[in-house]
């Protein structure tokens, strides 16, 4: 939270200046669609306690790999200061039981997390864009694999995301972007039957790099 304030505090304060060089540089307006090519790196900040179903300890905890992809970003503006993005992609995830000795893979599975977020774009357009925004995203889980002996059951479900990224104008259409978004998302898993069992915190950072294209 306190990076996504400090985030919106250095946009609002910047915006005037940003303003100048709108008449300087083509920006985005109302109606106009971007699609947007990332290479996107999904963080995770899982490491929560596996217990018994009755909720006894078993010194085991939960981690949730991190992963690198590709993502699309497509973008819709509302206004000159307003635009909606939703962004795809796909990243897989090993999940370990770990704890003292012990680290073993219980689970490998395909995560597709859309993301749709509101953004307010205080310039307007020009060639230095920058933006925040806020939304939801959906944690479909597919194609999992078990190991180790090991039975895996995990909640698809929803999340909410906080935003902030720019645009870096480099021709009146091509566009550089930088976007980071945080998610927190929960999802309850089920291991062995429901003998076992974790309220697993993924939380991941969606970090992005990459290039696009308005039309």
């Amino acid at each position: 939270m306190k990076f996504m304030n400090v985030c919106a505090a250095a946009l609002v304060l910047a915006a005037p200046a940003f303003a100048q060089d709108s008449a300087a540089a083509a920006g985005s307006r109302a109606g106009d669609w971007t699609i947007t090519y990332r290479g996107t790196g999904v963080v995770t900040n899982a490491h929560d306690a596996i217990t018994t179903s009755a909720g006894g300890a078993t010194g085991l905890s939960a981690d949730v790999s991190s992963d690198v992809m590709p993502t699309l970003g497509f973008t819709y503006f509302l206004s000159d200061e307003f635009a909606i993005e939703a962004i795809l992609g796909a990243t897989h995830h090993n999940v370990r039981a770990q704890g003292g000795a012990t680290d073993i893979l219980v689970h490998d599975t395909w995560v597709l997390p859309p993301i749709v977020t509101l953004q307010y774009r205080p310039t307007g357009g020009g060639k230095f864009d920058p933006y925040i925004g806020a939304g939801i995203n959906y944690m479909l889980f597919f194609g999992g694999d078990d190991h180790n002996g090991f039975q895996v059951d995990l909640d698809n479900g929803f999340g909410y995301v906080l935003q902030a990224g720019v645009d870096i104008s480099v021709s009146e259409q091509w566009f550089l972007n930088i976007d980071v978004k945080k998610v927190w998302f929960q999802t309850d898993a089920s291991i062995n039957g429901g003998s076992l069992v974790s309220d697993v915190g993924i939380d991941p950072w969606v970090i992005s790099a990459g290039f696009g294209y308005k039309f």
